[in-house]
């Protein structure tokens, strides 16, 4: 099952707010889904228009779930207001990326460079089976 954080609308018509919700990528936007995980209302002042519960955010991430974009955006919000450390990208794709800067991930020594490589012998037609 594809999981995406998103957000679920809710209140009325013309005063909008929103839950942050974990959701199956099939349901409908106000449809089901596995897990509040915090609110946001754009009538509120700047600073206090949002609630986001973060460690269960990156909980979801590593278990695979997409942010969207909105509530990533929301996420660096909420980080900037509480003082933390604001991350460009996901928590899984640094992880790869710090694997990839790692001396492990380069190019295994047992392996030729790309010039060490040589070059394919012409086959002897008189060795063959008839």
């Amino acid at each position: 099952m594809a999981v995406r954080i998103r957000l679920k609308r809710t209140g009325a018509r013309n005063a909008a707010s929103y839950r942050v919700v974990a959701a199956d990528t099939r349901s409908p936007r106000d449809g089901r889904f596995l897990e509040t995980l915090g609110w946001y209302d754009p009538n509120r002042r700047p600073g206090e228009n949002c609630r986001i519960d973060i460690e269960r955010i990156e909980d979801w991430v590593r278990r695979g779930a997409q942010v969207s974009d909105t509530v990533r955006s929301l996420v660096k919000q909420t980080r900037r207001s509480a003082g933390q450390p604001v991350a460009e990208e996901d928590p899984a794709a640094s992880e790869a990326a710090k694997a990839a800067e790692t001396p492990d991930a380069a190019v295994p020594p047992e392996s030729p460079a790309a010039g060490d490589v040589p070059a394919a012998e012409p086959a002897d037609e008189d060795k063959s089976e008839g």
